[in-house]
């Protein structure tokens, strides 16, 4: 993507992942179940990446790849990469029987530490004994934001209980990033916690909000999950959502449906949801019926992921100020200089 077609500012993707498989020390893990899907070995591949060299290098590999593709893109300046906690038993302690994947905050602070242009979204199980000094350590660490997967760590946000984390959240002024709407990444999700609705106790507690996928599967109580978000945007200014993954064949018209609300363009954040923006799942040959093949020939050409992904969300019709709103959400975050040619 030719630098003259950027979006005004600097450009960050508010969701980006890594993966890891304990290699280093690093403390990472990915569940045998998950190891057996055909899903591991196309995640693999999407971070360019081969499991021996993981074995041989470290799990900071994956962020070496994505720093360095990061770097040859023209759209992007920073992206955010999200740690993942786990699943909790009775006594509060990581149950690995019941968690698929788990990237300690840790290990992502520190390993990202040489890449300039990535910065660390930590990830805090709020039913851990120590959820809120974890929580205080993140912050001092420099996380810019917190993210949950409810479905898939078993966090019920509207439970009374996560009412402390909350109210630090606010005071630490980092926003909280969690999936909405159905998940389909992993083998086994409880859906019925991506509900919209139960963010409202946070919303009520002064978090900033982002609605990962502005909930734009799923139903819950018979009712549409982005119907559910809606009514909440009408009611909490602090909710915001982000863009990831709705560029999916899988999810056809989700992102058309949400940037016709042009009353939130101003709390929509631009995000890829990487590594899925290298897969089959995310290609422009799947919006054929929008764009006009043209179009769609032009950015099946482009190489670098970021660099297609804003130009094929640009194509779509997202609104230049959806690309720059991360930069004004998170303050904290320093823009890294671009080389100048």
């Amino acid at each position: 993507m030719p630098a003259s077609n950027r979006t005004c500012g600097t450009v960050i993707d508010i969701h980006c992942h890594t993966a890891g498989i304990g290699a280093g020390n690093s403390g990472c893990f990915v569940s045998p179940a998950l190891q057996k899907s055909w899903k591991y070995r196309v995640y693999l591949k999407a971070f360019g990446v081969r499991e021996e060299e993981i074995k041989q290098q470290g799990d900071q590999l994956v962020l070496q790849r994505l720093s360095e593709s990061l770097a040859t893109s023209t759209a992007v300046d920073i992206a955010v990469v999200l740690a993942m906690d786990g699943v909790l038993d009775a006594r509060g302690e990581l149950d690995r029987s019941l968690t698929e994947m788990y990237i300690p905050d840790e290990f992502l602070a520190e390993a990202i530490k040489p890449h300039l242009n990535l910065r660390f979204g930590a990830s805090i199980n709020p039913y851990r004994p120590d959820a809120l000094e974890r929580l205080e350590r993140s912050a001092a660490a420099g996380a810019v934001l917190v993210k949950w997967l409810p479905s898939i760590q078993h966090i019920d946000p509207a439970d009374q209980q996560l009412a402390p984390f909350y109210h630090r959240l606010r005071e630490l002024g980092l926003p909280l990033l969690t999936h909405t709407g159905d998940e389909a990444s992993f083998t086994y999700a409880r859906n019925e916690l991506g509900d919209p609705q139960r963010l409202r106790l946070a919303l009520e507690s002064g978090v900033t909000v982002i609605a990962a996928h502005a909930a734009a599967n799923g139903k819950n109580d018979g009712e549409h999950n982005f119907a559910r978000f809606l009514k909440l945007c009408d009611q909490y200014p602090n909710l915001h959502a982000d863009i990831s993954a709705l560029t999916q064949i899988n999810r056809p018209g989700q992102l058309r449906r949400l940037i016709q609300q042009h009353h939130l363009h101003g709390r929509l954040h631009y995000g890829t949801d990487m590594p899925l923006t290298c897969t089959p799942l995310v290609s422009p040959l799947g919006h054929l019926h929008t764009i006009a093949p043209w179009q769609v020939a032009r950015l099946c050409r482009i190489g670098n992921p970021w660099c297609r992904d804003v130009a094929l969300k640009q194509a779509l019709g997202v609104p230049h100020e959806v690309f720059s709103n991360p930069a004004r959400l998170l303050k904290g975050i320093i823009p890294c200089p671009r080389p100048t040619t």
